[in-house]
């Protein structure tokens, strides 16, 4: 399962603070197991939310483009890990 991105969380949450507040506030309960279905139907909601949020799309060129660079990269840290970089000397 993949893990849910910053969006998904973002939304998810405030869904569930927000539609708590609502519906508190229209329904004018202050019994306890009314608060519980409402707490309930707000996660429920928030979830459902987060879980509708489309997750940002990888092209085909980006992943083949990131996959290609990663083994160029690795080998050229690999070939020279203790080489000092020369700075031209200023006159």
């Amino acid at each position: 399962m993949p893990r849910p991105t910053v969006a998904q969380l973002t939304y998810g949450s405030c869904t569930v603070v927000f539609s708590t507040l609502a519906m508190l506030l229209l329904s004018q309960t202050s019994s306890g197991p009314a608060v519980a279905v409402i707490a309930v139907a707000a996660v429920a909601l928030g979830v459902l939310v987060a879980m509708t949020v489309p997750a940002p799309r990888r092209t085909p060129a980006i992943v083949a483009r990131s996959a290609a660079e990663q083994p160029a990269v690795a080998s050229v840290a690999a070939a020279a890990p203790h080489e000092a970089v020369r700075e031209p000397s200023a006159r």
